[in-house]
């Protein structure tokens, strides 16, 4: 008989916490203990969620200040963070700091930005704020599962949707040591990335038929980029980023160029992308370019290059919020409990969204 880990979802209503939801319901192993909503406290998944209404029937969000009495003495938990930045932290290091007291098993994958540096100090200049836990930093590692092998760490912070795809174009490139170490992204995302409370930048009438940069060369995951490149490859990495806001919902999509140091073939770039995710189920190196239709709702990453000799160009294209976060966690998650990487993501993209 397969035994299940029980799961708790933390901010389980935004957008990334309703994916967890969806991929928890559907997942194999994982079995939804709670849901943890301040702002859903009480009310049911369905009212949230309508599209998960018969999947996780019965289910109702429960507060922060009430999960952690649920959690049973001597048993195992899959804790997943969708809070938000800044938040997440100090709610993870009670809920660590609670199981171990009820000798509970448990590994973490947070999705937010709390655990995506080493170092406090780094953070808090990034991010402008006092890191909430930083006396368990050294517990989590940030990368992807693609650019890792066996790890020492109990928990993940998971890198984020934009450095996702970003990294998977970049750190082969910069390791196989054709190009220079600066590379130039422009990225666009869709507005679900902008989180489920309503905004400017996400507002329809303005998102609708319009495109637009934001924070040009400013944008805070272009440290994220560099660090994760960085310690792929080896090499120092100069990472310029210019995220875009694109007027669809789901996906993202990367360009990014950089300089050969000598003459460099199309077969030649393929050959290093098949080679450094040959072993990668996810990842798939695609003839011309890649599109979002191709991966939306699905944990596929779509990698296309092209060259002039002296140009090399890399695109990859995502969901922004399955590979880029909730499905990117349980492929963490499932890493963490030894399970095969792609129980209960296996999906295929549904191709006309």
């Amino acid at each position: 008989m397969k035994v299940s880990i029980p799961a708790v979802i933390l901010g389980a209503s935004g957008y990334v916490g309703g994916e967890l939801l969806r991929l928890v319901a559907g997942h194999p192993t994982y079995a939804l203990q709670v849901a943890v909503s301040d702002s859903g406290a009480g009310k049911s998944i369905g009212e949230l969620f309508p599209h998960l209404d018969q999947a996780l029937a019965g289910h109702t969000f429960a507060a922060h200040g009430e999960w952690l009495d649920q959690l049973e003495t001597d048993s195992t938990l899959a804790l997943f963070s969708a809070a938000p930045h800044g938040a997440s932290a100090a709610i993870i290091a009670n809920a660590i700091a609670a199981c171990d007291e009820k000798g509970i098993e448990v590994h973490v994958v947070d999705s937010s930005a709390d655990f995506r540096f080493a170092g406090k100090d780094e953070w808090e200049t990034i991010y402008n704020a006092r890191h909430g836990a930083p006396e368990i930093l050294d517990q989590f590692i940030c990368a992807l599962p693609e650019h890792v092998g066996d790890i020492n760490a109990a928990h993940v912070g998971h890198p984020g949707c934009f450095a996702t795809a970003s990294t998977l174009a970049t750190a082969p490139l910069i390791q196989s040591g054709l190009t220079e170490p600066e590379v130039f992204i422009s990225a666009v995302t869709g507005s679900t990335g902008s989180g489920k409370s309503p905004q400017a930048g996400t507002h329809h009438p303005e998102r609708n038929s319009n495109f637009y940069a934001y924070k040009p060369l400013a944008h805070r995951h272009a440290p994220e980029i560099a660090a994760l490149a960085e310690a792929v490859s080896g090499r120092k990495t100069t990472v310029h980023f210019v995220p875009h806001s694109g007027p669809f919902a789901r996906g993202i999509h990367v360009t990014l160029q950089a300089k050969s140091k000598a003459p460099v073939s199309e077969k030649e770039l393929r050959e290093v992308f098949e080679k450094a995710y040959a072993n990668a189920p996810f990842v798939q190196v695609v003839s011309g370019t890649p599109r979002i239709k191709n991966v939306v709702a699905s944990n596929q990453c779509h990698i296309g290059v092209a060259t002039d000799g002296d140009t090399v160009v890399v695109m990859a294209s995502i969901d922004n919020l399955v590979k880029g976060a909730a499905g990117g966690a349980v492929q963490w998650m499932n890493r963490l409990w030894n399970l095969p990487e792609t129980e209960g993501l296996d999906m295929p993209a549904p191709g006309w969204t």
